[in-house]
């Protein structure tokens, strides 16, 4: 075509045809076509590199788009009235079924354009003369194509997002039912538990809780609580990832696999410090590492214990509260019935049941004496002080509460016990407290 005087209308019109022309050489290569985005596709965004059915589904979804788009521009139909292609829906279920982020859904429709578009482009400039008219048609093509793709792929992403939601909602379904089996103690199949938790039965399992002190602006994220088991995980060198059943928004539950071997126990320091990083109002009760379903089952019963332990204790309570903890089995009992444990720790140690910061340490040093079997040497180098001033505070403890130790000797202990892990809880409140 020669350049000669042509009105934009008339361009258009030429611009239109050509490419309508070019539309119609693509229905006998879309095969092949189909299968060059495939393979463009699981190059650059290896997301979609999934199982040869997930394959074939992709190859089915790029051909089902091609022949939409093509009739799109063949037929002038607006690509706002362009339907989704069934192909193109189920594959986005399936993706969303199977996890795969929507972000490589749509990044893939975006390289399909890109493709498209530098088809077309090709043909244009290699049949049409008129440079007006070339242009006018590559300007043409890709906003239909953009229109195409924008409308196509909201729409497919809007039924990802749907099947994502009810896949998520029926497979938590699933395991809340899986769990509460486990937990109730029932007979459950132990492959389909292990499907529907994502955690391998057939090992040893360290039961954990982790909660927020006072609601404390942690338990706004609990991300931050999964974060949190992952850190712990990874420092026992658990084999798998934790499980984590958020409770709300201030309350998690959590099983952390252990593998068949034993492990050496966690440094309890290095733990409070894992707590104290995951936030000042962070907690973590811990039961202790039991085996198979039934030891998930107890493991989380003995974090239970040990976190009532800790509630009680509230804001007394440690970063860090395990079951295996000297003293933690007992207190679990006592927290049972804190009324009762109040009577106890009242009648046992009199005066030394208010709760002062001076009565506070002598309980303390006086229980660490009982568990020292009364050397004054051991308990100094427990509690880091000089053996004279151990004896003058066992000294006074006994002065204070009115009775030799030898007076009761069981409740005596229980109550100090009872002191050291449920704190106020169980200690009579005083003005000067």
């Amino acid at each position: 075509m020669t350049s000669h005087a042509v009105s934009p209308d008339e361009i258009q019109r030429l611009a239109e045809a050509r490419v309508r022309e070019v539309a119609n050489e693509i229905p006998p290569q879309l095969p092949e076509f189909a299968r060059r985005l495939e393979a463009l596709f699981s190059k650059r965004v290896t997301e979609l590199n999934g199982d040869p059915a997930l394959h074939q589904m992709l190859s089915g979804s790029n051909l089902s788009n091609l022949e939409t788009f093509t009739d799109v521009v063949r037929y002038g139909i607006s690509a706002d009235d362009a339907a989704a292609p069934a192909a193109a829906e189920e594959y986005a279920r399936r993706l969303a079924r199977q996890g795969i982020a929507s972000t490589a859904l749509v990044r893939a429709y975006r390289l399909g354009h890109q493709e498209v578009v530098r088809w077309f482009m090709g043909r244009i400039a290699r049949t049409e003369s008129d440079p007006r008219v070339a242009f006018a048609a590559g300007q043409l093509v890709t906003d239909i194509a953009f229109r195409y793709v924008d409308v196509v792929s909201e729409r497919v992403v809007a039924v990802y997002e749907a099947e994502r939601e009810r896949w998520l909602a029926h497979r938590n379904t699933v395991r809340a039912a899986a769990l509460r089996a486990l937990l109730d103690g029932d007979d459950v199949e132990p492959a389909a538990a292990e499907a529907a938790l994502g955690i391998r039965l057939r090992q040893r399992h360290l039961g954990v809780i982790v909660w927020t002190s006072d609601g404390g602006p942690s338990g706004n994220d609990p991300h931050r609580f999964e974060q949190l088991l992952a850190s712990v995980g990874s420092l026992l060198q658990a084999p798998g990832a934790p499980l984590f059943v958020p409770q709300d928004r201030h309350l998690g539950w959590g099983w952390i696999p252990l593998g068949s071997g034993n492990r050496a126990a966690a440094d309890p320091a290095r733990l409070a410090e894992l707590v104290h990083r995951a936030g000042p109002d962070i907690r973590l009760a811990l039961g202790t590492p039991a085996s198979d379903a039934e030891g998930f089952r107890l493991t989380h019963v003995e974090a239970q214990r040990a976190w009532n332990v800790a509630s009680s204790a509230a804001e007394r309570a440690r970063p860090v509260t395990s079951f295996a903890d000297s003293g933690v089995r007992t207190a679990a009992l006592l927290a049972g019935d804190l009324e009762a444990a109040r009577r106890l720790v009242a009648q046992a140690l009199g005066p030394l049941a208010d709760d002062t910061a001076s009565t506070a340490r002598l309980r303390e040093t006086l229980r660490v004496f009982l568990a020292e079997h009364r050397s004054f040497v051991a308990t100094a180098r427990q509690v880091h002080l000089h053996k004279n001033t151990v004896k003058y505070r066992v000294d006074k403890a006994i002065e204070a509460r009115g009775r030799p130790v030898d007076d009761d000797r069981l409740e005596l202990e229980l109550a100090l016990t009872a002191c050291h892990w449920l704190g106020g809880a169980v200690l009579r409140q005083t003005t000067t407290a």
